[in-house]
């Protein structure tokens, strides 16, 4: 969950306090927020990032303090493309942040907005396409310097992996445009690329917006069928959410209703998922995995409201007291 607090990219208190308190309220797997692989790919100013040694330090402190706390610490690697340089959530100002401000020229798959108050994208070439695929490279080596223990390929929300292989934002028709094969052939690069680099007995993950919710667009099928060509890639888990795509799709918000995405993928693809959205109940959850429709977790909301979620969940569930010893020698 972005938190848009950094400072030219650099995690820091503020982030330790945040994940932190996630270790020592019993999660099991601590998720960074969308980390930018290179300044342009932040969604706002206040996004962290991992291009340079400054970050990778300050990350690398935070990461110690959550292994101490029993949690394995992951790193959800990002590019917003062309709903890059927008303005942090809570401003007053909506939209695209100007140049003079602070903002820059997004990258997108083509030159068209997401919506009229962002700032119009440059498409990007093919060399220049050769050059991000690079700095996923570099960020996931840059990652596991920073002793992340596993990587989530964030392809998903509209952002530029996802451009990429929705019908609806990719418009090109070049060798990235087109048909399903050429449409996925970035992420397929990127996820090579951190494969290649990552060490084996690590986890990759990769965040699918497994349906765009809009006729014509990005459907649960073309996921299952992406998610088998990942598998050969190395991706151990699909982290099944959805939409971004378009401002207008009309999705069915309510508690888990992506399950269901989760389940197609896992069966039909035969690879492990993670369900996620609207998911705040612990016997919710608890049902989600022993009736095999994902096989985790993934809290957002939930854990921003209680950091302390997976403590609570384990109290009510009866399997035990998830709480570090500094709070569990007190009796409730």
């Amino acid at each position: 969950m972005c938190q848009y607090s950094a400072v030219d990219g650099v995690p820091n208190d503020w982030h330790l306090v945040h994940l932190g308190s996630r270790a020592i309220g019993g999660a099991g797997v601590i998720v960074t927020e969308a980390t930018a692989i290179e300044p342009e790919g932040r969604i706002t100013p206040g996004c962290t990032g991992i291009w340079n040694d400054v970050q990778t330090e300050a990350w690398a402190r935070i990461v110690s303090f959550i292994e101490k706390f029993r949690a394995i610490p992951a790193m959800q690697l990002a590019h917003a493309g062309r709903k890059a340089s927008t303005h942090v959530p809570w401003s007053p100002v909506r939209g695209g942040v100007p140049i003079e401000e602070g903002g820059w020229i997004p990258k997108g798959v083509a030159d068209k907005k997401f919506i009229d108050t962002h700032t119009a994208p440059h498409a990007l070439t093919i060399s220049e396409i050769a050059a991000v695929v690079g700095s996923w490279v570099d960020a996931a080596k840059r990652a596991q310097a920073a002793g992340f223990k596993v990587i989530e390929i964030h392809a998903a929300h509209g952002y530029l992996l996802h451009q990429f292989y929705s019908p609806i934002s990719n418009t090109r028709n070049d060798e990235y445009g087109g048909s399903f094969e050429n449409r996925t052939k970035l992420l397929r690069e990127v996820t090579r690329g951190i494969r290649g680099v990552w060490p084996e007995e690590l986890p990759l993950f990769v965040r699918l917006s497994t349906t765009d919710w809009v006729d014509g667009g990005w459907s649960i099928d073309d996921s299952v069928q992406l998610a088998k060509v990942l598998v050969e890639e190395g991706v151990d888990l699909i982290d099944c959410s959805s939409g971004g795509a378009t401002p207008d799709a009309e999705i069915p918000v309510e508690p888990g209703y992506q399950v269901h995405l989760a389940r197609a993928i896992r069966d039909r693809a035969q690879i492990m998922t993670a369900a996620v959205g609207k998911i705040a109940d612990a016997k919710q959850a608890d049902d989600i995995v022993a009736s095999n429709d994902a096989d985790a977790i993934m809290l957002g909301r939930a854990m921003l409201d209680d950091p302390y979620w997976a403590v609570h969940a384990a109290r009510e569930l009866g399997v035990g007291d998830l709480r570090t010893k500094e709070y569990s020698w007190v009796k409730l």
